[in-house]
């Protein structure tokens, strides 16, 4: 079956239904349309990031929205965007995993959350005048892991040395 094109002058309102289907929790369609607006506009930065996020609203349906997320990243033109929208990724993968609580990935949750605390604080450095998201983030983070005092990174065990007969 072959898609049918968008014109070029619908993609801002295809861009709006996108966004609003997020907001319905239909990230399907959003990524739909996003793909839509990308085959035309390859380098659209919002639909990119509507994409990023759309996937990302998607992690509870195992680990390829988190890859085909991640291989978005590098097409964002800002090394801002790049380094917030990877802390984004990582954190709601993080949160994903805490709302299935299962047995045995607080260490997995954890790394998860330092791996975006990271990212964020990559983006703070060099953020845009005035904008703090990458700090609410990180913030957001922190309070997460102080309120989950059972995330904590996986015990390091020293290797055993191998001894031969």
């Amino acid at each position: 079956m072959e898609l049918k094109s968008l014109h070029r002058d619908a993609i801002p309102g295809a861009l709006a239904k996108a966004e609003r289907y997020r907001l319905l929790h239909e990230p399907w369609q959003s990524e739909s349309i996003c793909q839509d607006v990308l085959r035309i506009d390859p380098e659209n930065e919002t639909a990119l990031i509507t994409l990023i996020l759309a996937l990302t609203d998607q992690f509870d349906h195992g680990m390829q929205p988190v890859d085909e997320a991640k291989n978005l990243i590098p097409r964002l033109r800002e090394e801002y965007d790049r380094a917030y929208y990877s802390g984004i990724i990582s954190e709601r993968r993080a949160q994903c995993l805490l709302r299935q609580s299962r047995h045995g990935t607080a260490p997995i949750i954890y790394e998860w959350l330092h791996e975006a605390m990271s990212w964020y604080e990559k983006a703070e450095a060099i953020r845009p005048p005035q904008n703090d998201d990458a700090v609410l983030r990180w913030n957001t983070c922190a309070r997460l892991l102080m309120r989950n005092p059972q995330l904590q990174a996986a015990p390091h065990e020293p290797a055993e040395p191998i001894m031969s007969e």
